[in-house]
């Protein structure tokens, strides 16, 4: 059941300055490669809008519902209640434009002395109104979202109120009803694999029909703190989208979709 959202805007949206400045401190724009400002002309989706100078952003690390999925609707409303004719700085960790030449950013609203003033996308995600997801070409330290979508998780605010979007259990037949769509599976690796360079991550004993993690060759070479074969016995959580493989399978393009948790 849908828990309608009401967003008004600037501080009183997250009930206070103190937590506005705490979410724009762990993210400055300082720490990553400067983009450009502009003030918000209109708020497309629920992770994109457009500049009043025509240019097009999408928000950078996170997924936010479609308009027709469910809590779709809550996410625009609330990221137009965020930006709404609001100034913002746009600073890159990664690459700056995706295939249809939006800017693909860390966006942090301006208050009147141009000072930033929060950090839009862990303010989507504490309001449980988007999920953490990262792409390949981006380089930020992801830990703060995660630290702030677990809190949100647990305490069931927007979308995780929703069953639709639970942590799932990588159970493959289960599993196999959320083919093309992204989704957080949660298990222990019982064992793992080095096929020609390709990291496969398995979650139970037969990998023609159980659920499994595979890390491409190309993108193996992204996870510098382990090496994904190291981790058969850990209990970790992913995140991407599900494809029928054999069976049930996540392809993991970056470190920062596979969450190490024992």
């Amino acid at each position: 059941m849908r828990r309608p959202v009401h967003i008004t805007r600037r501080a009183g949206i997250i009930g206070g300055g103190a937590l506005a400045l705490s979410l724009a401190g762990a993210m400055r724009a300082s720490d990553l490669t400067a983009g450009e400002t502009g003030r918000v002309a209109a708020v497309t989706s629920g992770q994109t809008f457009t500049l009043d100078s025509g240019l097009r952003v999408k928000l950078a690390g996170i997924a936010a519902p479609r308009r027709a999925q469910s809590w779709g609707r809550e996410a625009h409303e609330g990221l137009a209640g965020l930006l709404r004719g609001r100034r913002v700085r746009l600073s890159y960790g990664g690459d700056s434009r995706d295939r249809y030449d939006r800017a693909l950013a860390q966006v942090h609203t301006l208050s009147a002395d141009g000072s930033e003033d929060l950090w839009v996308q862990a303010e989507l995600v504490r309001l449980g109104l988007a999920r953490v997801y990262t792409w390949p070409d981006e380089y930020i330290d992801h830990a703060p979202l995660y630290r702030i979508e677990t809190e949100a998780r647990a305490r069931d605010r927007g979308l995780w109120s929703d069953a639709s979007y639970g942590v799932r259990d990588p159970e493959p037949n289960a599993l196999a009803q959320h083919v093309d769509s992204l989704q957080l599976v949660e298990g222990i690796v019982t064992s793992t694999a080095d096929v020609r360079g390709r990291a496969y991550l398995n979650f139970g004993a037969d990998y023609r029909t159980d659920f499994t993690v595979a890390v491409a060759k190309k993108h193996r070479k992204r996870f510098t703190a382990y090496d994904p074969v190291s981790l058969e016995g850990a209990r970790v959580r992913v995140r991407g989208w599900v494809e029928l493989i054999n069976g049930p399978m996540i392809w993991a393009s970056h470190p920062a979709r596979i969450e190490v948790l024992s």
